[in-house]
């Protein structure tokens, strides 16, 4: 699923953007930019979640990412770490 997608389900849901969501969603955002540029997960939700086909980098510094989707992950982890969420 397209993080357009994903960003259009939570605000119908209600989630509205930022401190508003839920440590899971920050996850589930963050591992989908991951998931689209083609990182192979190793723990057992990420898989769950995303599966590993297709995958093709194992190492999370070799995933090819935009300036665009680094910025969007620094940003869903300084809301992660103001949020006190799980590591």
């Amino acid at each position: 699923m397209k993080r357009t997608v994903v960003a259009a389900l939570l605000l119908a849901s209600g989630a509205a953007p930022g401190m508003a969501q839920s440590c899971d969603e920050f996850w589930y955002q963050r591992n989908m930019i991951y998931k689209e540029a083609g990182y192979c997960f190793k723990t057992a939700a990420a898989i769950k979640n995303f599966g590993n086909a297709g995958c093709k980098y194992d190492d999370q510094a070799d995933v090819p990412l935009s300036a665009r989707d680094r910025a969007e992950i620094a940003n869903i982890r300084a809301m992660e770490r103001a949020k006190r969420c799980p590591q």
